[in-house]
């Protein structure tokens, strides 16, 4: 397996945005007849190369939210962003879903669907071309995506390690 980068943070540290990615209602039959519930999968981040997602369940959409925010606290990464972009070029998979992350170049936008398209807001990349492939499930897009993401290298560490600057990383 490829060398993940495992970079927790506390959320105390810092102050998150959340973004609520799918609701979906859920039905539990019973003898007396149909129960409804709502899951929520959220998506929290600072915007500033932070993210975290979490799912929440719950009688009501609210409470089901605010399970989702609490639970996405918990699980924090730190992310390398470059110049509003990613460093490099990065595929993942989870489940059914793949997803390809490509930089680009300032002005672009976040070229992205749905579901990923919250999780990079959130990181606080502002160009990128993403790729969805497979399954479009919400839960498993965003956990391809995240997981693409913290297999991102940090280009200063990249160019430390290699002894050169970082302009001879990206041109060189």
């Amino acid at each position: 397996m490829a060398e993940v980068n495992i970079n927790r943070v506390k959320s105390s540290d810092i102050d998150v945005k959340d973004r609520t990615v799918a609701i979906n209602r859920v039905t539990k039959v019973t003898k007396g007849g149909r129960t409804f519930s709502f899951s929520a999968i959220v998506v929290v981040g600072d915007e500033n190369g932070t993210v975290g997602y979490g799912l929440g369940k719950a009688k009501e959409v609210q409470a089901a939210v605010n399970k989702g925010i609490e639970d996405a606290k918990k699980t924090l990464y730190k992310i390398p962003v470059l110049k509003g972009t990613i460093p490099h070029e990065q595929t993942a998979k989870y489940s059914g879903a793949q997803v390809f992350l490509k930089p680009a170049a300032p002005g672009t936008g976040v070229i992205a669907g749905g579901a990923m398209r919250a999780v990079l807001e959130s990181v606080g990349v502002k160009d990128v071309l993403a790729k969805c492939k497979g399954s479009s499930n919400p839960h498993s897009v965003v956990k391809a995506t995240i997981i693409a993401l913290q297999k991102m290298k940090d280009p200063c560490k990249v160019a430390q390690l290699r002894g050169i600057s970082l302009d001879k990383v990206f041109n060189g």
